[in-house]
């Protein structure tokens, strides 16, 4: 603010300069989480987070409104689970606003992640991304998860938050492909779920 005798003029940061904090939030929290993603993909999801920005005027996609707190809980946190999972089939279950499936597919280009997302204006908004963001591999279900039945099971069914562990397991289950190391399902929670787990079936193991 600079203060005359005739006049005040508050100068606003320009969007470059916000979008160039915001690069360096999303290369120093990759950094951090240990993944190596090419500044390419980085670019994209940037480009990703600002269709959210937008779509999220009218439809509401997300409660979180800041850019840069979109970032830290949606972006990275989706990002967070890279080490732990396993492709190249991945089924997003209630999927939203994309996440964790659209950042996962970004940072994994030879996995297939296919987003489920039964409400249809979520449904339109995930078909956009794919198309502005060429996302050759993703595929986007408008279908409640318990009446999607596809040929080729997947290697991980994850969900956040969607619901608690025995009703994930009931309605996504079916989803996870047999045999070796696959057929898993990952719940992303905020706090270690104790009671929950203490009423998974017993055929699934923690």
């Amino acid at each position: 603010i600079v203060a005359g005798t005739r006049e005040t003029r508050v100068f606003q940061p320009r969007k470059k300069e916000k979008r160039m904090n915001l690069a360096k939030q999303l290369a120093d929290g990759i950094a951090a989480l240990g993944i190596a993603l090419p500044q390419e993909t980085q670019d994209r999801l940037l480009q990703y987070l600002a269709l959210i920005r937008k779509w999220n005027q009218v439809h509401n996609l997300t409660a979180v409104r800041e850019p840069e707190t979109m970032l830290s809980r949606h972006l990275l946190d989706s990002l967070a689970i890279l080490p732990y999972i396993a492709g190249p089939r991945v089924a997003d279950v209630g999927s939203g606003a994309g996440l964790p499936g659209i950042p996962l597919a970004l940072a994994r280009p030879d996995w297939h992640v296919v987003l489920l997302e039964s409400k249809r204006k979520k449904a339109v908004f995930l078909q956009q991304v794919c198309i502005e963001l060429q996302l050759g591999n993703v595929e986007v279900v408008a279908e409640r998860v318990e009446n999607f039945h596809p040929e080729n099971k997947f290697d991980t069914t994850i969900s956040r938050a969607f619901s608690d562990l025995a009703e994930f397991i009931r309605l996504a289950g079916h989803l996870c492909a047999e045999g070796g190391k696959n057929g898993r399902l990952a719940a992303m929670k905020g706090i270690y779920p104790h009671e929950e787990l203490g009423q998974l079936p017993l055929q699934f193991t923690v």
